[in-house]
């Protein structure tokens, strides 16, 4: 059985009609990193984001589970890696003009974007935790295009076992991670766990990642 995916294509699909994360994670065209073996906590197939034809970024989560329930005081220890591909400026998919070259900056946004979408402020009237949303991601976007700026600092980082420069910075909701290894922009959020001691690795074993809804 297959599912549509929102670009319009035909996805595998497991036995219960649900689509297939794993099988969308390994038809990647770009190696995709994780936490290294020094994480001995829960890990779980994010979401990955296609467009016409390839898989444009994706997430692979670590730790605590997003919670949604309004108001729930239980604290999450998460880490959250972003893979993006590095690409040049090209057409867009559907026809309407370019997309724009990835960089560091977008691995940083995607991750300071999401790190937000996890920590809505549900004491909030709607109205009000919209314009918050809004405010905080114009501030995350423009905090990534800066990203030699003084809202971040260096934090090197083992990526299989190699000492990696990121720049890192830290706001109420959590921190955030930005760097590069061979073929690809690296984007790192959290919160609960510490981005010190930290290890990245491209060897993880996509089999070890369980369905979010597992």
């Amino acid at each position: 059985m297959d599912t549509i995916s929102h670009a319009g294509e035909a996805l595998p699909a497991d036995e219960a009609g649900k689509p297939d994360l794993l099988a969308e994670y390994l038809g990647a065209d770009f190696p995709w990193y994780g936490l290294d073996e020094g994480w001995n906590g829960r890990r779980w197939l994010s979401s990955v984001c296609r467009g016409r034809g390839a898989i444009e970024y994706g997430t692979l989560g670590h730790g605590d589970l997003p919670s949604r329930r309004p108001g729930d005081p239980t604290p999450r220890r998460f880490v959250s890696v972003v893979t993006v591909p590095q690409r040049p400026k090209r057409p867009a998919g559907d026809g309407t003009g370019q997309m724009e070259a990835t960089s560091k900056s977008s691995a940083a946004s995607l991750a300071g974007v999401a790190l937000l979408a996890e920590s809505w402020p549900w004491q909030l009237d709607r109205t009000t935790r919209a314009e918050w949303l809004d405010q905080q991601t114009n501030i995350a976007w423009d905090l990534s295009d800066n990203l030699t700026g003084p809202g971040w600092t260096d934090l090197a980082i083992p990526v299989d076992g190699v000492p990696s420069r990121f720049r890192y910075r830290e706001s109420a909701y959590g921190w955030v991670l930005a760097g590069e290894s061979a073929g690809v922009y690296i984007g790192v959020y959290g919160r609960g766990a510490s981005a010190y001691g930290l290890g990245l690795s491209r060897s993880v074993d996509l089999r070890t990642y369980t369905r979010p809804d597992s």
